[in-house]
């Protein structure tokens, strides 16, 4: 084979298995049509949250019920993921700009009961 077969099939590796690896960091992944944390439970977004303020409007007794998906320090953006400060000081992760969480009557993965809950808590799907 030629040499510029040869680089170009590298270069078509090397993306792929970087792409691997960046999945593979991402705080979440679709399963089964929905969005699930590191955990394996489903991820939802709330209405009264404003996608890219970098805002949580969740706080509180509505984070008890409603826990975010917490980022680390050293946690970094990238792609649809992004990180919100909440009120507390604390991280968030985001995605697509929308602050997202567990719902803590969810019990195994593949509950989504939180899913419409009160017309503003919704289930992120692909």
């Amino acid at each position: 084979m030629s040499s510029k077969i040869l680089a170009a099939i590298h270069a078509f590796a090397f993306a792929a298995v970087s792409l691997t690896a960046l999945a593979a960091d991402a705080p979440g992944k679709f399963s089964n049509g929905m969005l699930v944390g590191p955990n394996g439970m489903t991820l939802y977004i709330f209405d009264k949250d404003s996608a890219n303020t970098g805002k949580s409007t969740c706080n509180g007794q509505c984070a008890t019920l409603w826990p975010p998906l917490m980022a680390t320090a050293g946690d970094r953006a990238e792609g649809a993921w992004s990180i919100v400060v909440r009120d507390d000081g604390s991280r968030q992760w985001a995605y697509k700009g929308k602050p997202v969480y567990y719902y803590q009557s969810d019990k195994q993965p593949g509950d989504r009961t939180g899913d419409n809950f009160r017309d503003v808590w919704l289930v992120v799907k692909e």
